[in-house]
């Protein structure tokens, strides 16, 4: 039977991770508190960040800002997390 957990992202229950996503605190953090389908959601939201940042995963200062992203995302805590306001995703309508 899988691993269900209350979603911080959905404000449901669903299935868990089957493994720890991020190293360290965060990355346990978010297994006990994010499902699936929220981590789905995240991998989304961190290709548009990525993108429209210019971030880089080898690099150690985007993985900064990107761990700011994801505490803001899945956490609400600090500056970062929402999207842009006016953001607008490709081929949406305006």
């Amino acid at each position: 039977m899988a691993r269900m957990v209350q979603c911080v992202v959905t404000n449901q229950q669903g299935e868990g991770l089957e493994s720890v996503p991020h190293p360290g605190v965060l990355g346990q953090r978010i297994y006990e508190n994010v499902s699936q389908e929220g981590w789905n959601q995240w991998l989304e939201r961190l290709t548009m960040i990525i993108n429209e940042n210019g971030l880089s995963t080898a690099d150690p200062a985007s993985l900064d800002v990107i761990e700011q992203h994801m505490l803001g995302f899945f956490f609400k805590e600090g500056e970062m997390g929402n999207l842009p306001e006016g953001f607008k995703p490709p081929g949406a309508k305006k």
